[in-house]
């Protein structure tokens, strides 16, 4: 995998963990801890796209 289409992993996976945070958020009965860790995989995802895209 190239470094291109990794980091284009990355950012998709990214923009999925948001929609889905999003989602859950708006859910009646939504979870803290559920959106506590998908915001945690967003920051990882996020931290690893900047290494790498310096």
């Amino acid at each position: 995998m190239s470094m291109d289409s990794h980091l284009a992993e990355l950012k998709r996976k990214h923009q999925q963990l948001s929609d889905r945070v999003e989602t859950i958020q708006k859910s009646p009965g939504s979870s803290d801890a559920e959106i506590s860790q998908l915001k945690k995989e967003k920051l990882k995802l996020k931290e690893e796209i900047e290494r790498l895209g310096h």
